[in-house]
């Protein structure tokens, strides 16, 4: 059943569910097992169908947007997962980071919390040059013996408790970035296949440059020429999901622009959240008649890894000798992004299971969220910790050698979990597990 037509609302345009399919929503609920928040509280104000008959109500005008209502907006974790499980379509993603830009815009959050996502996510996120430099202060502290005082700021005070819980989730900065490193224009050494664009992003960069060259040397190894334009920014993903959409649309704009130069197959990502947000870029200037057809070409050849490799052809190495992960408990969790934003689920499966010798172990609640959600495990740390328990609590039951996702966000988040339950479970990222596994 397709979502019926509803009111507009004053959150950039987007069509609120008409009274009758409201009053369906409630009689139905299929969405409050499927979210976390709910699970936390059982109020139904933290329910998907309770979030959204406030932001209709204040849509009409019949409610204000009071503290709880910002409160209920950001207490979300925008996993989507009740967009999977409804049966009448509703777009709830949509609503919420509608909510979300309305009370950017308009300050409702209060001065401090607007302008710290300003400077962070818009003045910082908004030049990778900038973002590199602050990463370069962020990895001399990794290694100097501020981190160790850092680190027992929880015993001792000797820094803010929200400063060492900050620390303890800030991901490990690489020696170089790999937008650095990587030429421009990669050429296989067998017969050109593709051409495919890397998005190199922004913490994929600066913190998980390794996984950007495990990507690369796979793409290679199935006949990919690679290129990686120099001057692209961030996806845009942080800034619209947190409620700044002017910069989300400015650096929407920026890499439609520049991307469309290329002459290029396919954009292959390898960030979960990213994708995702690419794949919005058609709908996000469908307005717009000069960025229109550019941003929709851009939106229809973004490709998650497996998705691309799936479709393509995927040649892991045969040989029982040349496989690291030979007679390995293998399971995978779902990155929310990736299996409820994109519907990819079993073709990173498909892939995994494909490596020949390993024993392929399915995860308990394996689309449950981890309790990254962007900046989430920062902003409600808490919350976020209750919710990565019960990941954590499955993958212990599952008792696998590696678990497998495609999204920095959930590396982070996981290792937290397992560095925290002193767990001896290897943490990988798809593209490094099958570049291993092809031997390359």
């Amino acid at each position: 059943m397709m979502m019926a037509e509803g009111k507009k609302s004053g959150f950039r345009g987007i069509n609120i569910p008409s009274d009758e399919l409201l009053n369906n929503c409630i009689h139905c609920g299929l969405c409050l097992p499927t979210c976390p928040t709910y699970s936390l509280t059982g109020l139904e104000k933290s329910s998907p169908r309770g979030r959204i008959r406030i932001i209709k109500g204040v849509a009409e005008g019949t409610l204000s947007i009071s503290r709880e209502f910002v409160y209920e907006m950001n207490f979300c974790l925008d996993c989507q997962a009740c967009e999977t499980s409804c049966p009448a379509g509703i777009k709830y993603g949509s609503l919420v980071e509608a909510a979300r830009a309305q009370i950017y815009q308009e300050k409702y959050e209060g001065r401090l919390a607007h302008y710290s996502k300003k400077i962070l996510l818009g003045w910082l996120f908004e030049s990778h040059g900038r973002l590199k430099r602050a990463a370069r202060i962020l990895r001399l502290i990794q290694t100097s013996y501020i981190q160790s005082l850092i680190g027992i700021g929880k015993e001792f005070r000797v820094f803010p408790r929200k400063i060492s819980n900050s620390n303890s989730l800030a991901p490990k900065i690489s020696k170089s970035y790999s937008s650095d490193t990587l030429h421009e224009s990669i050429t296989p050494n067998i017969h050109s296949r593709y051409k495919v664009i890397l998005l190199t992003g922004c913490v994929m960069d600066v913190a998980f440059a390794d996984i950007n060259e495990d990507t690369v040397q796979l793409l290679l190894h199935h006949g990919c020429e690679v290129i990686v334009p120099r001057e692209q920014q961030c996806c845009g993903s942080l800034q619209a999901h947190n409620g700044d959409i002017a910069s989300a649309r400015r650096l929407a704009q920026h890499n439609t622009e520049l991307f469309s130069r290329y002459d290029f197959d396919y954009i292959v990502m390898n960030s979960a959240g990213c994708g995702a947000y690419m794949k919005e870029y058609g709908e996000i200037f469908r307005d717009d008649t000069r960025f229109a057809e550019k941003a929709n070409s851009i939106s229809k050849r973004v490709r998650d890894l497996t998705e691309f490799l799936n479709d393509t052809g995927f040649h892991p190495a045969l040989n029982r000798n040349e496989n690291p992960f030979f007679g390995k408990k293998v399971t995978y969790h779902d990155a929310c992004h990736l299996v409820h934003a994109q519907h990819i689920s079993e073709q990173p499966r498909k892939l995994i299971k494909s490596i020949a010798g390993i024993e392929y172990i399915e995860l308990r609640e394996s689309t449950w969220c981890c309790g990254s959600a962007g900046i989430y495990n920062i902003t409600h740390y808490n919350d976020s910790m209750q919710i990565l328990r019960r990941k954590i609590d499955n993958i212990k039951q599952a008792g696998p050698d590696i678990v497998i996702t495609g999204n920095p966000g959930c590396l982070i988040q996981i290792l937290h979990g397992l560095n925290q339950e002193k767990m001896h479970i290897e943490l990988l990222h798809t593209a490094t597990f099958l570049r291993r596994a092809c031997g390359v």
